[in-house]
């Protein structure tokens, strides 16, 4: 697919003009993530919400960017058969000839044979496109077919300080899979009504996952998504998402910017495209919470 690239806010002069919106995030007092002397084993990490739209994919490439920034090694898993993710880090998910695909419904399918290398240092992606939807299907005559995804990702776990699974918009078989091999969820929440009555449905998913499957699935936090501050709906959501769920809501909240739909068409996270703007400092106030929780 032939793709316009944006202007590279990069060679631009002046500020980016959101970069104002997040000052004062240091003033939160996280803590800078120390360095690690070696690697693994890796604590995975289910970004899940069956609602779509919600910055899912947006918040697995960023996130896993920032961290990489803090020398951890990671990897992005594009769990999700519309492959946004592999296309958000400029892979062509059709022109693929191994995904994760593979790894859940052939034996002799090697990981180290699928997974990629992403633009993005201490980064790496094992991509997807649509035959992962056929797994939804062939995966339900499988014996143990929760814990599939667990077995494919157990041979590289220990070369990994993190594993970001970008799940589907849906509660189904894959999303069970994500919730049934990760350590803990990570939930992108935003900021409208319709995005807040539809977490009750997920919380409740996760607890028959941890009562069935995962007996140690926790949630790590809530994160807000897609806040405008300029209007009064999105600042009484999240006020009403942190006096529901209190200390679970990180501190770190990504406000709406045309920056996001650039970093896509660019194939790059917003840390590397737009390092200095808005965005790119709140996924990394992220990164450094989602280190000390």
């Amino acid at each position: 697919m032939d793709r316009t690239r944006p202007t590279d806010p990069r060679r631009e002069d002046g500020a980016d003009d959101d970069t104002e919106a997040a000052a004062g995030v240091d003033a939160f007092g996280i803590p800078e993530p120390a360095p690690l002397t070696e690697h693994g084993p890796a604590r995975v990490i289910a970004v899940a919400n069956q609602k779509g739209g919600v910055g899912k994919t947006t918040s697995t490439i960023n996130l896993g960017a920032a961290l990489a920034e803090h020398g951890r090694k990671v990897l992005l898993v594009d769990f999700d058969p519309q492959g946004a993710l592999s296309v958000g880090l400029g892979v062509q998910p059709h022109q693929l000839d191994s995904t994760v695909y593979n790894l859940l419904m052939e034996r002799d399918s090697e990981i180290d044979e699928v997974i990629r290398e992403t633009g993005v240092e201490n980064m790496d992606l094992l991509p997807s496109n649509i035959d992962l939807s056929a797994a939804e299907v062939q995966l339900v005559f499988e014996v143990g077919r929760e814990q599939a995804l667990g077995r494919a990702l157990k041979p590289v776990l220990d070369r990994y300080d993190i594993v970001l699974i970008d799940c589907q918009p849906s509660l189904g078989l894959l999303t069970i899979n994500a919730l049934a091999c990760a350590d803990t969820v990570l939930i992108p929440l935003a900021c409208e009504f319709f995005s807040l009555r539809g977490v009750a449905l997920l919380m409740d998913t996760i607890d028959k996952v941890r009562d069935r499957l995962n007996p140690n699935l926790d949630i790590l936090g809530i994160l807000a998504t897609m806040f405008d501050p300029r209007t009064l709906h999105t600042r009484e959501v999240q006020h009403r998402v942190r006096e529901a769920f209190g200390d679970l809501v990180f501190r770190a909240v990504i406000n709406r910017t045309v920056r996001f739909p650039e970093t896509t068409v660019a194939g790059e996270p917003i840390t590397t495209w737009a390092p200095t703007s808005a965005g790119a400092i709140a996924y990394r106030l992220l990164a450094r919470e989602v280190l000390a929780r």
